[in-house]
């Protein structure tokens, strides 16, 4: 079975992604990060992890049951992957925008690794998914990611939790279990994927000064602009 990484791309468009543990501040970077492309005249799309309609539904219902194993829980995350991949973010992409990921296949290497599948089972898998341009990986310490959860949630769900592991019977000792295993994983990759790692416990703003910056650094924005179009905010 092949560990080959994702190709390189073979379109005009640009491919950025957003990585971290639940509570690491990525999703509200990323929607400040749209907004200001947006604003600023760029071709953007956006598209979070496992948000396919054509595979939500199946989802649902089997987390209901209960009845995912490590495995089947992957494939059906891998079929979501593999439906936007196809009809929303390769056709984008070859139409030469700037497309925002939240979350990309390395949260399927590192929650599916966390429940125990192979790595090298995982990367076959995801094998036709292209490397990014820039992956951002917003690292948070856990207890920090865990209090921006909790505070807004009276209930974790099943799944959510870890409590599929067997980690706890208490559901926020098994996510606070389940993130660290997880937290483990992204830092495993950091290195050897080219993650750019980002310092989660810095003020929303800063934080999104930093990642502007890394956008530019990384990709030549005006490529991607509408033709029609003034820029403004180039702050």
């Amino acid at each position: 079975m092949s560990t080959s990484k994702p190709t390189s791309k073979p379109y005009p468009g640009a491919l950025i992604v957003a990585e971290g543990i639940d509570g690491s501040g990525k999703s509200t970077q990323l929607y400040l990060l749209k907004r200001w492309l947006e604003i600023s005249g760029f071709r953007v799309h956006f598209t979070e992890w496992n948000s396919s309609p054509l595979v939500r539904s199946a989802t649902k219902r089997g987390k209901k049951k209960q009845l995912l194993t490590p495995s089947t829980f992957s494939l059906i995350h891998a079929a979501d992957f593999a439906d936007r991949w196809e009809r929303q973010i390769l056709p984008l992409l070859e139409a030469g925008y700037l497309v925002l990921a939240d979350r990309y296949v390395y949260t399927a290497y590192a929650r599916d690794g966390a429940r125990g599948c192979s790595a090298e089972w995982l990367r076959n898998l995801y094998r036709f998914a292209v490397k990014p341009d820039i992956t951002l990986f917003y690292r948070s310490p856990l207890e920090i990611s865990l209090s921006r959860i909790l505070q807004n949630r009276t209930r974790l769900k099943f799944h959510e939790a870890g409590m599929d592991l067997g980690l706890s019977l208490d559901p926020r000792e098994s996510f606070r279990l389940f993130q660290g295993m997880i937290l483990e994983q992204y830092d495993s990759m950091a290195e050897p994927e080219g993650f750019e790692v980002l310092d989660g416990t810095q003020s929303v703003h800063d934080l999104q000064i930093r990642t502007r910056s890394l956008i530019r650094k990384r990709i030549d924005l005006e490529c991607y602009r509408h033709e029609d179009r003034g820029g403004v905010g180039h702050n």
